[in-house]
């Protein structure tokens, strides 16, 4: 192990981004390995941005718990989904972090001088980190969490939405979340209205989109979020918060170019956490499960030397890549084999299958048996389209930086 120096700036471990990802790794830091001196570097001045990140329970081993109850904001016994014809209520724990919570998290989990924040990376290596004010950082070990790069060697489709925190004037009487309210008009893809009620008079209302395109109209998406809670006798009073995203849905691409692939100023063995290292779901974008996992992977390791880390980090993220076969598979039916406006009938099976099922599925342990429950039977779009969508390419993906949505 590299020990600290005299020197005030000097570190075992320096994360680059205060995100989920590069948050996490600092909390369990933190917590099983005091013994490290760790700074955390946000361009932001906030950790964590605006951001809102939901899990189930079931994705989060229990001994694991400790590092995210702290982030949590709301938590419910269950939660629904809506389609034209199928509406269901799950029973599995549902539980949504916000950035607010993050922050705070953080900051009692690190010593104030160990979080850095409106603070710009020039460059960095595996050892060291240059601000933009030349001031530099010299660390046993950098990782990288500042949200995806690289994307244009991956191929498949967006997840892009808006939402808003909305302030109603009477109770919507939401007694759960609802994760997916497909009984909307279909625009652009997929599309699905997902509401937190995080109080009785409170609501998240996010309008989604599973779509081939990153773009966004603004204007355009706040009239649907209106539309839609006048549609369920909500009136609101305010738009206490808002926030946008564009996440990459991943139908296949090379993993070994990706990974080479590093913006000026980054050094090329660079560790990487969160979708910095595609160590997301690539079909649903979820990055809580795997955010957690490698954060406290890491607290396990002897050798945090930088080039060790970033061997580790390639080898992890290697590994989930090869583990996400089955789900970018469904991605590049979801995008090819559907058209557009009839994707909600995938998901609409999907919800009919059992509930442990549905949980591994969020979870990102599909079992064999899983993968092929949810491919037997009818299937929901044409089979020619299906088959043919197995060999398709899928659009390339445009790289995406943290400002354009992409949580880490």
């Amino acid at each position: 192990m590299q020990q600290s120096s005299s020197h005030p700036t000097d570190c075992d471990l320096a994360i680059l981004g205060g995100g989920l990802a590069g948050g996490l790794i600092a909390m369990a830091m933190a917590e099983k390995r005091p013994d490290l001196r760790v700074i955390l570097i946000e361009q932001g001045e906030r950790l964590g941005g605006e951001h809102v990140w939901s899990f189930f329970s079931s994705d989060i081993a229990p001994a694991h718990d400790f590092l995210v109850e702290p982030l949590i904001a709301a938590s419910w016994q269950g939660y629904s989904v809506h389609f034209p014809n199928r509406s269901r209520n799950l029973g599995t724990g549902y539980n949504s972090i916000t950035s607010a919570k993050l922050d705070a998290a953080v900051r009692a989990a690190l010593p104030a001088e160990a979080i850095l924040t409106g603070t710009p990376v020039r460059a960095a290596g595996p050892e060291i980190v240059e601000m933009q004010d030349r001031r530099t950082i010299a660390a046993g070990a950098v990782i990288d969490a500042r949200g995806a790069s690289g994307m244009a060697h991956l191929a498949g489709g967006w997840q892009k939405f808006m939402g808003q925190r909305l302030r109603l004037r009477h109770p919507h009487g939401l007694d759960r979340p609802i994760v997916m309210d497909a009984r909307v008009e279909q625009f652009d893809g997929y599309r699905f209205v997902y509401c937190l009620p995080f109080s009785d008079t409170e609501v998240f209302v996010e309008d989604t989109y599973y779509s081939d395109t990153p773009n966004l109209d603004l204007p355009l998406l706040r009239g649907r979020i209106a539309d839609y809670a006048a549609s369920q006798g909500w009136e609101t009073a305010a738009a206490a918060y808002e926030e946008t995203g564009v996440l990459p849905v991943i139908a296949k691409g090379n993993f070994e170019a990706f990974w080479r692939e590093h913006e000026s100023g980054s050094a090329p063995d660079l560790a990487r956490a969160g979708a910095r290292a595609a160590l997301v779901h690539p079909l649903t974008s979820y990055s809580v499960p795997d955010a957690v996992d490698f954060a406290m992977y890491l607290t396990t390791l002897d050798n945090l030397s930088g080039l060790r880390l970033g061997r580790v980090s390639h080898a992890w993220a290697a590994q989930h890549w090869r583990k996400g076969r089955f789900y970018r598979m469904l991605t590049r039916m979801l995008f090819g084999a559907a058209r557009p406006h009839e994707r909600w009938r995938m998901l609409e099976r999907f919800y009919g299958l059992p509930e442990s099922l549905v949980e591994r599925f969020y979870a990102g342990r599909s079992t064999p048996a899983d993968m092929i429950r949810i491919l037997a039977g009818k299937p929901p779009v044409p089979i020619g389209a299906a088959i043919a969508s197995l060999a398709g390419a899928g659009r390339p993906l445009a790289d995406l930086s943290p400002r354009d949505g992409a949580q880490a």
